[in-house]
């Protein structure tokens, strides 16, 4: 008898950790974003209608006259509150010709980037610094694991447009040289100097280019 209470008590432990509610306990849970509770996501709105399930900011393409040449617009919980709990988000990359996302990480999803029209070089590089990339066309796509650091480049000389699909309805986005180089307060700029076997000079240079315009 004390041999199975032992066990039934092992299992119980067990259970605590694997155990989880990782999906849904109700139809819908649309986000509150006016809520003042700080959660894990958001609280759920108490009434709701039909259009908190409806976003068409992914119609038209963005203007991509930047220094890089390209814009996004993203569908996360954010800006689309019907997403809330659902583990699912949308963005679409717009590509001036040669256009670039710069290099860039997403710390909580894995993204499959579709083409809708254009030719892109994509790639990531794994955490043993090895690089994989491909060239794709209009309706072919690419993944790349959560978290890892990756890019699109627009290879052609015409516009490029491209939609990613997350398993986050809020995947997060963290550009590497922003981060680096724009962060507040700032990183130290003998920490970057050494990092990157670069002088100080070097390093406020590429802040100022990077610092965020008014």
């Amino acid at each position: 008898m004390a041999a199975t209470i032992v066990a039934l008590m092992s299992f119980a432990v067990f259970l605590g950790f694997v155990s989880a509610d990782p999906d849904m306990l109700q139809d819908v849970c649309v986000a509150d974003l006016t809520a003042k509770a700080n959660v894990n996501g958001f609280p759920c709105k108490e009434t709701f209608n039909e259009t908190d399930f409806f976003f068409d900011g992914l119609a038209k393409p963005g203007p991509t006259n930047n220094t890089f040449g390209f814009v996004v617009n993203t569908a996360n919980v954010e800006k689309f509150p019907g997403l809330n709990t659902l583990g699912l988000s949308l963005s679409r990359g717009d590509y001036a010709p040669y256009g670039l996302n710069r290099p860039h990480s997403h710390p909580r999803a894995s993204e499959l980037v579709f083409v809708l029209y254009g030719e892109l070089e994509v790639g990531f590089i794994t955490t043993g610094n090895v690089f994989f990339t491909k060239t794709i066309k209009a309706g072919e796509m690419f993944v790349i694991p959560r978290g890892l650091i990756h890019f699109q480049k627009n290879k052609g000389p015409t516009p490029a447009a491209t939609i990613g699909a997350f398993n986050s309805q809020l995947a997060g986005t963290q550009s590497i040289a922003t981060a680096l180089f724009a962060a507040k307060p700032t990183v130290p700029d003998d920490v970057l100097a050494k990092a990157f076997q670069i002088d100080t000079q070097q390093v406020e240079m590429i802040k100022a280019k990077l610092a965020p315009k008014n």
